[in-house]
């Protein structure tokens, strides 16, 4: 458990069958930290004090600016495997996150800068969100990533929409050659009610999904671009707009001009 770190290294550790949480980088107050996180192996991790969040993850940064978190394996946990919480220019990269009770990787709340790339995701409830720009949160990478075998059943009740989304994404962000499968919800989720803007989602691969993609059309919403994925096995449509959790359009990619001036939609293959 690190608190207010300057150039920590933790790496090459074994990390199993903790109460509430695995290694922990926080901060008092959000500033840079640059502690490196490698290398570990971490599981079996329990949320024994209960919350939504607070507990149960196998790496958590909070608060903590400029942590890399990078070859780890992180499995059995009772939440995340792998949890940001309001830490901006972080790195989670080539880490295999397996079986979390909740969502396997998080960037959320009031954080700028942040690279999710190269993970392997098999097993959650939700893949990977990166989202709160009602908080603040925004800037990110995401790319390069699988997810897969997701359910919608969490250690909580969840808020709308539910669990089973692959991959959730806000704001001045890129989604790109990432392969989802097996996400009973969403295969992506761009955007929540106004909280869209600049987002754009190319070149993934979603397979077996409940929706392919969903984008907010709530009035309000900022740009967002999807083109040149391809969309396999979407029981409820490809590509679906959304006023919050219900659907509002038709599948989206059946049509050259969306209807909304915010949206493109283009070159995108449905099998």
């Amino acid at each position: 458990y690190s608190i207010e770190a300057g150039g920590l290294e933790i790496s090459g550790n074994s990390v199993s069958d903790c109460a509430n949480g695995g290694i922990l980088v926080h901060r008092w107050q959000a500033a840079e930290d640059g502690t490196i996180v490698s290398g570990n192996r971490v599981q079996r991790i329990g949320a024994r004090s209960g919350g939504t969040g607070q507990n149960g993850n196998g790496i958590n940064a909070f608060r903590a600016g400029n942590v890399i978190i990078s070859g780890n394996v992180v499995s059995d946990c009772a939440f995340t495997a792998i949890r940001a919480n309001s830490a901006s220019n972080l790195q989670i990269t080539g880490n295999t996150c397996s079986r979390s009770g909740e969502t396997g990787i998080y960037s959320e709340f009031s954080f700028e800068g942040a690279i999710l790339s190269n993970n392997l995701v098999d097993g959650a409830a939700n893949g990977i969100s990166i989202v709160n720009f009602n908080e603040g949160g925004r800037m990110a990478v995401c790319s390069n990533n699988i997810v897969r075998n997701l359910t919608t059943v969490g250690p909580y009740t969840a808020d709308p929409p539910g669990f089973g989304v692959g991959i959730s994404a806000e704001a001045d962000t890129t989604v790109s050659g990432n392969v989802v499968e097996n996400a009973p919800l969403y295969g992506m989720q761009l955007g929540w009610g106004p909280y869209l803007r600049n987002v754009v989602a190319t070149g993934n691969i979603i397979r077996k999904a409940g929706t392919g993609i969903v984008v907010s059309v709530v009035e309000g919403s900022g740009t967002a671009v999807i083109s040149d994925n391809v969309i396999d096995g979407a029981k409820n449509g490809a590509i679906i707009g959304q006023r919050w959790a219900d659907p509002v359009t038709g599948d989206l990619t059946q049509s050259t001009d969306t209807g909304y001036a915010h949206l493109t939609v283009e070159r995108n293959k449905v099998s």
